[in-house]
Parts: C-alpha cells; sequence; structure tokens
C-alpha cells in the first residue's frame, strides 16, 4: 500500500505563480490553457494537469497528521527561495 503524505489539498496553481513572483519580484501574468504552451513550453502539461492530491486515506489508517508549514506558507515566508 502507498501513502500520500500531503498537508494541503487544492492549491492553486495561480496562488502558487504569485507568491514565487512576489518573492522574486517579477511580474505575475494569467494565461489561458491555450496560451500557456507560449510561456511554459515542456512545462504545459505539468502545470495544466488538473489531479489535486489527498492524504484523506492516510490521516485516517495511521492517524498521520501534518505539521510543517503548507506550500503557500513557504513560499512566502521573509527568507529567499
Amino acid at each position: 500500500m502507498r501513502y500520500n503524505a500531503v498537508g494541503e489539498e487544492g492549491v492553486k496553481m495561480r496562488d502558487i505563480a504569485e507568491a514565487i513572483g512576489k518573492k522574486l519580484n517579477v511580474p505575475v501574468k494569467s494565461v489561458s490553457k491555450e496560451e500557456a504552451p507560449k510561456y511554459l513550453e515542456w512545462m504545459t502539461d505539468i502545470v495544466t494537469i488538473d489531479e489535486p492530491a489527498t492524504a484523506y486515506k492516510t490521516k485516517e489508517l495511521l492517524g498521520w497528521e501534518p505539521r510543517q508549514n503548507g506550500l503557500l506558507e513557504e513560499l512566502r515566508r521573509d527568507e529567499t527561495l
């Protein structure tokens, strides 16, 4: 059996991009799925896939609960990437 240990679910790509853009002081632009290949090239399929991860079963079966910061919280910290 495999267990998924993700602390958060449904983090939007837009929120990730905005956090990284703010950290690096670069503008972030929203683009359609059709426009994405122009900007993302080979990463388009990875970035545009809608396949959320969940740790529901891991929590239920093992009683596991995440203790560390979530992705967005880490990206928004005052330290550099």
